[in-house]
């Protein structure tokens, strides 16, 4: 038999995945989702101008690897320098690439319990310690977040704000006020995924160069371009050109940096997806309420319902949902598990919806 010489590091993780697709899901029912409603996609869709700016781009060529238009074009629409600004293939590369920069073996590493889980994957890859802290009210909690930084002498601190996978949210203001408990030389790593969709101050009310802080932002979400894989970070310009030591200089394509930057440039597009999500957020609310189940409040571009029973029951609703033809997930620990998460769809998924959930709790309560 070959034996491949993996790293001890390698040979002792598992062989896993943060999350199974719904292609996978698919293949396995040999049939579509009729409803696809559970990766938090954006159905919407991105601007036909992105969409036609990808369409023309020379696919012969490389990707320019500085992605000097896009990052100077979002430097011009936050008002900062390009030298604070580093493209990656979407949140979850950079993040790869941040924790390859700080973490080695036996570094800690806090972020918390539930929280979203690529995060942990690429700290394990490294041989950081994860020390996890609970939710607070569906809330995650930067106070102890923070404290507990303190505690072990963490390197990093991961916070999304919206929050994924609950969709609650801070406002900038109260996680600045918690970050006076922020350890030296702690770094916040504040993932932004959906702060398009937040209402007006979630964002940190805090200079983007501020050395505490590396924020990561997408054109997954409501740019509706996660299929291009297009994320960026914004921070202190020390820390950002360190990105080039370890980074993929080519791992953006021309086509993924051509239609991130026509749908920057298009915001009258990302202003009517905002109002489509909103819209989606709240007829989720009512077919929610309509099944007696309990929808929280969001500031992202999905809902997250509970079930108001145990993570078993909410479990056999996620089944019997994906039996129906409709795509969900779920939280995976306590007590957040209670709860089933739905992302915003149009109305025709929302009326697959509408029909398929009362279906489906009445088969969960019969299991």
């Amino acid at each position: 038999m070959t034996q491949f010489r993996l790293t001890p590091l390698a040979q002792s993780l598992p062989a896993t995945v943060p999350f199974v697709g719904p292609e996978s899901q698919e293949r396995a029912r040999s049939r579509l989702f009729d409803a696809r409603l559970g990766a938090n996609e954006n159905v919407f869709g991105p601007s036909p101008v992105a969409t036609r700016a990808m369409a023309e781009t020379a696919q012969w060529m490389y990707g320019d690897p500085e992605s000097f238009e896009l990052r100077e074009a979002l430097a011009g629409h936050y008002g900062i320098t390009p030298d604070m600004i580093m493209v990656g293939e979407g949140i979850d590369g950079l993040l790869g690439y941040l924790v390859r920069l700080m973490v080695g073996p036996g570094d800690a590493v806090v972020t918390s319990d539930g929280a979203y889980p690529t995060f942990n994957y690429h700290v394990a890859g490294y041989g950081g310690v994860l020390h996890k802290v609970p939710y607070k009210k569906d809330f995650e909690d930067p106070e102890a977040l923070f404290a507990k930084a303190a505690d072990v002498d963490a390197k990093l601190v991961y916070l999304a704000n919206p929050d994924n996978p609950m969709g609650t949210a801070h406002p900038g203001k109260d996680i600045v006020a918690a970050m006076e408990k922020l350890p030296e030389g702690t770094l916040l790593v504040l993932d932004e995924a959906y702060i398009e969709c937040a209402p007006q101050g979630t964002p940190l009310p805090l200079p983007m160069d501020d050395p505490r802080v590396i924020r990561l932002r997408t054109f997954s979400k409501v740019y509706g371009l996660a299929g291009a894989r297009v994320g960026y970070a914004l921070g202190h310009p020390d820390l950002i050109a360190a990105f080039n030591k370890v980074r993929n200089h080519f791992g953006m394509n021309r086509a993924a940096q051509a239609g991130a930057l026509a749908a920057l440039e298009d915001q009258t597009w990302l202003r009517s997806v905002q109002a489509r999500i909103a819209a989606a957020r709240n007829r989720i609310w009512d077919i929610a309420r309509s099944t007696g189940l309990k929808p929280l409040p969001s500031a992202a571009n999905f809902v997250a319902v509970d079930c108001n029973r145990d993570a078993e029951f909410a479990k056999a609703v996620l089944h019997e949902m994906v039996a129906r033809g409709v795509f969900i997930r779920m939280p995976m620990a306590a007590p957040q598990n209670r709860c089933i998460r739905i992302s915003c769809g149009t109305p025709a998924n929302l009326d697959i919806l509408a029909e398929v959930l009362p279906v489906a709790l009445r088969a969960a309560e019969n299991c």
